[in-house]
């Protein structure tokens, strides 16, 4: 219920900007959205141009909806039809209680296209360019490669919850898409990695703080997890990368 009243609230702050569409994808779209820990992955496509008075009447719409529930959770990148043509190019985005910038990578128009939820206008077949499968699967090896790799070598940042869940998760969608050409959940992800020997108390430990009751946790158990997740995802990308690269 929470989540539906603030894609109303969103939706009607964003009818000044007259929005062509409005696309969820990730979680909310997959099917596998868990209110209050799910984030809410949105693009909004705006007639454009998205010059520096847009950017600000964006931020301001952003910075109106905090103190709604689950405002933090919602983040959207905006884009215009010319602007969606290019999958490398960057985009204004609103995450993490700011402005900041990034493309909508073929892994989302990916989503997109095969389970995309429209929740305003057009479908993304209508205005988003069909991703070849050559594109997804190169995205997907170098994305492994030039950022989860090098990432891996960096200690501190393994202490923290979105890491390990977000780096072993993507890996085991990265296996799946590379080896069957489709898309998977994170749930699915989970499973993945119980079939792929990652360590089985930090598989457990990201189910339970994401479909369960999360165990209290310790800086000596933190350091610990880091530690198991490292020296696992660390040979685990060379070798995809080795079988698909």
């Amino acid at each position: 219920m929470r989540t539906a009243a603030l894609l109303d609230r969103f939706l009607r702050d964003l009818a000044p900007f007259r929005p062509l569409a409005l696309w969820a994808h990730g979680s909310l779209a997959g099917g596998d959205y868990q209110e209050g820990r799910s984030d809410l992955d949105l693009i909004a496509v705006l007639p454009g141009p998205l010059g520096l008075g847009r950017i600000r009447q964006v931020a301001r719409l952003h910075r109106e909806l905090r103190g709604t529930p689950l405002a933090a959770k919602l983040h959207c990148s905006y884009s215009t039809p010319a602007g969606l043509d290019d999958p490398g190019r960057s985009h204004l985005t609103w995450a993490h209680d700011g402005l900041l910038r990034r493309p909508v990578t073929p892994v989302t128009r990916r989503e997109l296209h095969t389970f995309g939820r429209v929740l305003y206008g057009q479908a993304p077949d209508a205005l988003l360019p069909a991703v070849p499968d050559r594109q997804l699967t190169d995205f997907v090896v170098r994305d492994q490669r030039d950022f989860w790799r090098p990432a891996v070598n960096r200690p501190r940042r393994w202490r923290q919850d979105v890491w390990v869940d977000l780096g072993l998760l993507t890996y085991a969608r990265a296996g799946v898409t590379l080896r069957e050409g489709r898309l998977i959940s994170k749930k699915e992800a989970l499973g993945e990695l119980r079939g792929l020997g990652a360590p089985a108390e930090v598989v457990e430990d990201i189910a339970r703080r994401r479909y369960g009751t999360p165990a209290p946790q310790d800086p000596a158990w933190r350091a610990r997890r880091a530690g198991l997740t490292r020296a696992y995802l660390g040979p685990a990308i060379d070798a995809l990368v080795a079988a698909h690269g």
